[in-house]
């Protein structure tokens, strides 16, 4: 299957669901041999077998991305199966939505973990071999919320904002071995955390006033966001890092009064 993805070794974390399975299943469309990660096994197979009815080659590992070890065997595995790493996208998160005062300090060590610090070491896996190859991209999954934010999501919008932060650095970094890194921060996206943040609202009302402060009228897909980060993975972006793409059918643009 030829597409702007083709050759490529892609490895996608979270990808069991949401916006990380459509970005496995747009990859593979691309062309792309996929690598499918997520801590969730049933889902996982699950999203490997839609990936593979694309007729591509794919896999899955099991693996909990805030492990230095779990990391270090999934990178290896997916090396093995299908040869190094040459896209990486960080899409595994957790939500939060802690109080600021009552939160633990292990409650806010376990959602970095998830959020920044689990980018960072995939990011360190796979580099290496990247940067042997002089050539390679990374796309991270930030959030809308690394620039705006509502209450009671604390602390997410830190997280992302490091995640923004990081791709910044790492671009920088990394730019003389000819890799990219890159971030795409979603707005509203049809998926389980999204449904989840509704269900805690209680209130329908509540979907129904941010539909009305889209400029689109709607909340996105995750295919949507899917095709967006293909782009910038492939040499079709060739120019583009340390870039942050906003993919919030414009909700970020608009003035809040």
């Amino acid at each position: 299957m030829a597409g702007r993805l083709n050759a490529e070794n892609v490895l996608v974390t979270g990808a069991a669901q949401g916006i990380g399975r459509a970005i496995a299943v747009r990859a593979a469309q691309e062309g792309a041999r996929v690598c499918l990660l997520d801590i969730d096994e049933t889902g996982g197979q699950d999203a490997l077998t839609e990936v593979r009815d694309l007729g591509v080659r794919a896999m899955f590992t099991k693996a909990d991305i805030t492990d230095e070890d779990d990391v270090a065997r999934a990178v290896a595995e997916a090396a093995e199966t299908l040869g190094p790493v040459t896209v990486l996208v960080n899409n595994a998160g957790r939500n939060s939505y802690a109080d600021p005062v009552r939160m633990t300090e292990a409650e806010w060590d376990a959602v970095f973990a998830v959020d920044l610090k689990g980018a960072w070491m995939m990011a360190r896996a796979v580099l290496p071999a990247m940067i042997e190859r002089r050539k390679g991209s990374i796309v991270n999954i930030a959030s809308l919320h690394a620039r705006l934010t509502t209450q009671g999501m604390f602390p997410y919008a830190a997280c992302k904002s490091g995640l923004v932060g990081m791709t910044r650095s790492l671009a920088l970094d990394m730019a003389p071995y000819g890799i990219r890194v890159n971030a795409v921060s979603p707005g509203y996206v049809r998926t389980r955390l999204v449904d989840e943040y509704f269900e805690r609202a209680g209130d329908p009302a509540v979907e129904q006033r941010v539909l009305d402060a889209h400029p689109l009228g709607r909340i996105g897909t995750p295919e949507e966001i899917a095709s967006v980060v293909c782009f910038l993975a492939s040499d079709d972006a060739s120019y583009v890092t340390g870039a942050e793409w906003a993919v919030d059918g414009g909700l970020g643009a608009r003035f809040a009064g």
